[in-house]
């Protein structure tokens, strides 16, 4: 990187932010526990490159680096609009109320901060009011929810639903009354002005750090690159933390989706619509309820006819199902009824003279409901992969893209002046060259920082003697064997992670059938931010969990002495998304398996075994079950990209461990 410049009379951002990073500098005389580490002072130095003299920087810090600091230092010193992206709402909520509080006291510097999250997120004063008014027959439920909102909502300064700690993630009402995109009157809403989503907007526009999540930055660039407009107020530089699950992110943004969901959604809103009246004709009003009800008897019939038709819903137990056009062909006439349907509509609307403006966002949402429903009904563009996806009682259509590089590229880092790319894994093989391929990164500087914490003393890495092949049906059985006898060693203190629902419950019967005098936490049956509570704060407590586990969790301290791993985390070569860029890779003479699927798997399991050390205190055991990590040519990719800690193949090593441990 090159060498910043210093002039006798003004220090260089470098220079002021080694000073903050000193052993008796700034960050030593706010922090009691601040411990200076090379490595965090390297890493802030290479931000403060790319912030003064731009490009891209690609930095792997290990665990215990300290990276928030090292790059949120240099973007405060910086004096410029630095946007912040990360992984999960948690690390913003970290960011904004821990980390930025501490940093303004520290360095002594004024700046202004704010965070932004999706508009989903955000209550719609506008739609809460109309579902308050409405008269349409609800659930209890439902009545008692409304009512919390309505006491919430009197309160709240920022509309967040983040600040309902009691109300469950998936509540259905959240979607009546949630400010997105599609639903939004903009400057013509009547609470245009106390609208949440404007005063968000306004905060970040006046601030100097914005720190934002993948998804949001995501759909930034997607409307942006559409010409509509920008979720995020103008920004030249970016941090994007967690960047490992970027590429996941951009898949889903830069798709396209006609839901069940996205349906019903339009239909109660034009329902409320049509009941506020303003038609100077009655028989207006009278012909835009015919043409919902068409849309309506047209979806339903539409959406069943996928499930009904075996060529193209989802196989029993699995949640998504490739199709094309032939197999969408049975559906062919009625998914074209649908679309006629949402034209009837937004024509209609369109014709009637001085329509209210809840009416015309009706209109305008169902031509982009019907302009994406007939691309999807087409599925013919070869740089997207066509699928039924099953999900959270919703029925989802799908065109996902390939390939997100180029998209990436041209939306994000061709248009901004520098860019930082940050996680505890970017690497595989000693080298940045899987993540610069799948997120279209030309030229970028690469940094690369082993972990403060000492392996070889804070760990063991337990891999049993003799298991079946994963894909033999005797696996399930053994490992849940290994789990029960691993966990007596523990203590339990555990998470035993898997990559499939069906493996988890096979292992849960044989852990509850054990009989282990531990507390088992299941994901699935309670909130995921709950289950994490309860096994923070229950002494000996297992959980057993899949993906969502694998990373963004930080359990400190001998509550969590044990990570287990059932499988080498391998995505299924039948997920439609997989299975299309497998096929595409091949197609150019690539190998798909070496230069995909298996950099891929190792990044997932640095994620989850990293679940396990977060401290320089933390100590504990690291397992995997699966076999082949020993027993494949490409096991060694595996071995390789883990933590330095001693292996063994012997249980009562284990104890002998974890007896140290007390």
């Amino acid at each position: 990187m090159p060498d910043v410049p210093s002039t006798p009379n003004r220090l260089t951002l470098g220079q002021r932010v080694v000073a903050a990073f000193d052993p008796d500098g700034a960050l030593a005389q706010a922090i009691d526990a601040f411990e200076p580490r090379t490595g965090q002072r390297d890493m802030a130095l290479a931000v403060s490159d790319v912030l003064e003299a731009g490009g891209t920087l690609l930095a792997e810090a290990g665990t215990g680096t300290g990276k928030t600091l090292a790059y949120l230092i240099p973007a405060i010193l910086s004096g410029q609009r630095v946007l912040i992206s990360t992984g999960t709402k948690n690390l913003q909520e970290q960011i904004y109320f821990k980390d930025l509080p501490v940093l303004r006291d520290a360095l002594g510097v004024a700046f202004r901060a704010t965070y932004m999250k999706g508009r989903s997120n955000y209550l719609c004063l506008h739609r809460f009011e109309a579902a308050c008014d409405d008269p349409s027959p609800r659930p209890a439920a439902d009545h008692a929810t409304l009512s919390l909102l309505k006491e919430w909502a009197a309160q709240t300064e920022t509309g967040d639903r983040a600040e309902l700690e009691d109300v469950p993630d998936d509540l259905p009402l959240w979607r009546d009354v949630s400010a997105t995109q599609e639903n939004c009157l903009g400057a013509e809403c009547p609470q245009y002005d106390e609208c949440h989503v404007t005063t968000m907007r306004q905060r970040a526009a006046e601030s100097d750090v914005v720190i934002v999540n993948h998804h949001l930055l995501c759909a930034d660039a997607a409307v942006r690159q559409s010409g509509y407009g920008e979720v995020i107020p103008e920004y030249t530089f970016v941090v994007v933390d967690e960047a490992h699950q970027l590429e996941d992110v951009a898949t889903q943004y830069f798709g396209i989706s006609v839901s069940t969901f996205r349906l019903e959604d339009l239909s109660r809103d034009a329902a409320r619509a049509l009941e506020g009246g303003g038609f100077g004709d009655p028989a207006d009003g009278d012909a835009l309820r015919t043409s919902l009800g068409r849309i309506r008897e047209a979806a339903r019939a539409f959406f069943i006819a996928l499930l009904t038709d075996r060529g193209g819903a989802p196989a029993r137990g699995e949640q998504r199902s490739r199709i094309d056009a032939a197999r969408l062909e049975p559906v062919a006439e009625l998914g074209h009824a649908l679309v006629d349907a949402l034209t009837v509509l937004e024509s209609s609307v369109a014709l009637l003279a001085d329509a209210p403006e809840d009416l015309l966002a009706i209109a305008r949402r169902a031509g982009e409901v019907r302009d994406d429903l007939r691309f999807v009904l087409r599925a013919s563009e070869p740089a997207y992969v066509f699928f039924l996806e099953l999900r959270n009682r919703g029925v989802f259509l799908r065109a996902s893209p390939i390939d997100v590089s180029a998209i990436v590229r041209e939306a994000l880092w061709d248009r901004l002046r520098g860019g930082v790319l940050t996680s505890a894994t970017l690497a595989v093989d000693g080298t940045f060259e899987y993540m610069r391929s799948r997120l279209g990164i030309g030229s970028a500087y690469e940094l690369r920082l082993p972990s403060e914490f000492d392996f070889g003393q804070q760990t063991i890495l337990y891999l049993p003697r003799r298991m079946p092949d994963p894909r033999d049906a005797a696996f399930t059985g053994a490992a849940g064997a290994e789990v029960v006898e691993i966990l007596k060693h523990t203590l339990g203190r555990a998470f035993v992670l898997f990559t499939s629902y069906a493996n988890l419950y096979g292992v849960r019967d044989i852990v509850t059938t054990a009989r282990l005098d531990f507390p088992l936490l299941v994901q699935g049956t309670a909130p995921r931010s709950a289950l994490l509570r309860d096994f923070r704060q229950t002494p000996n407590a297992v959980l057993l969990g899949t993906s969502s586990f694998w990373q963004g969790v930080d359990v400190v301290g001998e509550a969590l002495s044990c990570v287990i791993i059932d499988k080498l985390p391998f995505a299924s070569p039948g997920d439609p998304i997989t299975a299309a860029r497998i096929e595409a890779l091949t197609a150019r003479g690539d190998n798909p398996f070496a230069d995909y699927q298996v950099p891929l798997a190792i990044l997932s399991l640095q994620q989850g075994l990293g679940r396990l050390i977060r401290h320089r205190s933390d100590r504990g055991v690291l397992a995997i079950l699966d076999p082949r990590i020993r027993t494949k040519g490409y096991g060694s990719r595996f071995l390789d990209s883990l933590p330095p800690a001693p292996i063994t193949q012997d249980l009562a090593e284990i104890g002998r461990f974890v007896d140290t441990l007390a």
